[in-house]
């Protein structure tokens, strides 16, 4: 039986930790005056200073406390909160990634640099830590006794530095009970069995013990007794503490533990929430591709029994097609993530492109709760950083240009996300300059990318901001002019199988549009037959199906259009598409798809009937075919190719606008 990496568990808690705080660091910047952000950051940095400490990782646990004790100042309201602080303490938060990520590099001056500017932010020069952390005027008298679970060394709790955190409140006096010990050949070097009795006198609260003990407040044993005591207090004052993790403490032998009083402060902590099992992505790849073999064993299944009489037979192949179909449905649950995991890292970049342009710079976000294959979204994240970007750059206006045009003085960048059909659109938007069409034609024109006075309509024109090298800056900066970002958009959204549409609005701003598969791994499709070969057509953008006579195909020849309910839906004949060479079915069929509001008809000589569709990806022979999206294996063991919907929908609506401007 393996056993996850304990410092690989730690460097997970931690990310999630390093991302709860510049969470609440944006929020904090937003309102200065918000207690309950400042809380929330100082919980979170004190969670990673004592999570470091306890997993070995002592520079950033040193690090860590100095942002920490200055969050303690904002706390007891002996420093303001300040948009300094705020940036001091998000750039320090990128350093303690670092010594995460890499605890043996050379960090030494670059922590003293941020250390400086968090002095800078706090008092103007002094040290956050230079004043006393826990001082006042009253202090109270604590006992404490507290035990851990019996395998809480095993899951990788130390008790040690749980202790010098209660050291660091003030002056206390620990004493081990070690009557629980068992005999020698009885003990297990792993499990624990000590318990303490602390007399510690502070000046803090009694919420700071429950801090001390927040990781493991669920499972331990806990009693506290307060007692106010005047200035003289009985405490020995302990020794400082040694470098070295070595602790020295007293020992007693006494009664056997018994079960200790939950703390007041509980609040109801020993009713656990539903808990939640950490699995590495790869591990959930890996099952994906089982799945999708499962689903090609139970379609070659089903085609088995179909043309079989045993009904035996057929009745276990109706049992596994359900379970598969189930199997299939939770698997693609566990593979779904909110957005929000995605839209909140932008957050922190619009903070610091406002901090860089000088411009004042208002993010909002909807549809946080939109869930999307996490293959998708990991892909997606490079494309959003360069459309927010420029945006940011390009879009937005300087507040003395929005206020002299009539806007208000901070601009607005809008990211929200819905799903539509069997994809999820990603709508970034700004309320800034928008796109300067004739500077994108004289860049155009001047790049070879289109023929001088060539007549293009605005989506054409827009598209060619993505071509490469394309770029209609002035000068370059460290945030653009290079004409890189927006190629690696276009690239990593074809081959996401996706398409981008843009609108703009000169002095109103800019719209640019995402549409992506909610999944790349395993689709419900419609299986039809052209000739002689077999094609897959996504079931989510199938909006009915019609049939076509040899008589209607003759009549509409010349015009490929068909009439739908008093509308005209153009259509492709994909055995001319495919070149296939062989005669039309008598009462061939025509498949409406759509994406969005465009239709598009694709005539087809047979439908054969829906298919879960394991997605196959492309060779690099082919992965310039536009028309296929990737292939599946068919039941028989065939190949069948999915057709690429967004392609044919464009390539329908491009025909049927030639046609109109002919006519």
């Amino acid at each position: 039986m393996s056993f996850p990496d304990p410092i690989a568990v730690f460097r997970t808690e931690a990310a999630e930790l390093l991302e709860q705080i510049e969470a609440g660091l944006l929020d904090l910047n937003v309102n200065l005056g918000d207690k309950d952000q400042v809380d929330a950051v100082f919980r979170g940095l004190h969670t990673l200073k004592g999570s470091g400490a306890m997993f070995g990782f002592e520079a950033l646990a040193a690090f860590t406390h100095h942002c920490e004790t200055a969050f303690d100042r904002v706390r007891k309201g002996e420093v303001p909160a300040t948009h300094a602080l705020v940036t001091a303490v998000l750039e320090a938060k990128d350093h303690m990634r670092a010594l995460v990520e890499t605890p043996a590099g050379d960090h030494e001056a670059m922590s003293e640099a941020l250390l400086a500017n968090l002095r800078r932010a706090v008092d103007g020069s002094g040290d956050p830590a230079a004043a006393p952390a826990f001082a006042g005027p009253s202090q109270t008298l604590f006992k404490l006794r507290f035990s851990l679970p019996q395998n809480a060394m095993a899951n990788g709790t130390n008790p040690l530095p749980l202790l010098d955190e209660l050291r660091d409140l003030g002056t206390c006096r620990i004493v081990a009970d070690r009557s629980s010990i068992p005999a020698l050949d009885e003990l297990v070097p792993t499990d624990l069995h000590i318990a303490w009795d602390v007399e510690l006198l502070t000046s803090e609260p009694r919420s700071a013990i429950d801090d001390v003990f927040i990781f493991v407040m669920d499972d331990m044993e806990l009693s506290v007794e307060e007692i106010a005591v005047a200035a003289q207090a009985p405490v020995v004052a302990a020794p400082a503490r040694p470098a070295t993790p070595a602790v020295a403490v007293e020992t007693i032998a006494s009664a056997p533990v018994t079960a200790a009083a939950a703390p007041a402060s509980g609040d109801g902590k020993s009713a656990k929430a539903n808990e939640n099992v950490r699995v590495p992505a790869e591990r959930l790849d890996e099952l994906m591709d089982r799945v999708g073999e499962l689903v090609i064993a139970q379609s070659r299944l089903s085609q088995l029994a179909g043309g079989s009489g045993d009904l035996t037979l057929r009745a276990v192949s109706e049992d596994v097609e359900r379970l598969s179909g189930e199997l299939r449905d939770t698997m693609m649950v566990l593979r779904m993530v909110p957005v929000t995991h995605l839209f909140s890292r932008f957050r922190r970049l619009v903070h610091d492109l406002a901090n860089e342009t000088g411009k004042r710079i208002e993010l909002v976000t909807e549809g946080e709760t939109t869930e999307v294959d996490k293959s998708v979204i990991e892909r997606l994240a490079d494309p959003l950083v360069h459309l927010v970007r420029n945006s940011c750059d390009h879009g937005l206006e300087t507040a003395d240009e929005r206020l002299a045009s009539g806007k208000t003085e901070a601009g607005h960048i809008h990211l929200s996300a819905r799903q539509q059909a069997g994809e999820v659109i990603i709508t970034i938007k700004d309320d800034g300059r928008g796109i300067n069409k004739d500077r994108v034609r004289a860049k155009a024109e001047a790049s070879g990318l289109i023929a001088a006075n060539a007549s293009l309509t605005d989506q054409e024109l827009y598209q060619l901001i993505f071509q490469p090298g394309f770029s209609t800056a002035s000068e370059v900066t460290n945030l653009s002019g290079r004409g890189v970002g927006m190629d690696v958009v276009k690239r990593t959204i074809d081959a996401l199988r996706g398409t981008i549409n843009v609108v703009s609005r000169p002095g109103e701003g800019s719209e640019i549009s995402l549409a992506i598969p909610l999944t790349l791994a395993i689709i419900d499709g419609l299986l039809v037959r052209v000739g002689n070969g077999r094609y897959v057509i996504p079931l989510s953008a199938v909006e009915e199906c019609l049939e076509l006579s040899v008589e209607e195909d003759m009549r509409s020849r010349g015009r490929s259009f068909i009439s739908l309910r008093d509308s005209l839906v153009p259509f492709l004949r994909l055995r001319d598409l495919f070149r296939t060479g062989t005669k039309p079915d008598q009462f061939q069929k025509v498949v409406v798809i759509s994406t969005g509001s465009e239709r598009v008809g694709l005539v087809v000589d047979q439908i054969i009937g829906d298919h879960q569709t394991v997605i196959k990806g492309m060779s690099k022979l082919h992965h310039d075919v536009a028309t296929f999206s990737g292939a599946t294996i068919l039941g028989d063991g065939d190949v069948a190719l999915i057709l690429d919907v967004g392609h044919l929908v464009a390539e329908g609506q491009q025909q049927e606008a030639h046609l109109r401007a002919a006519g």
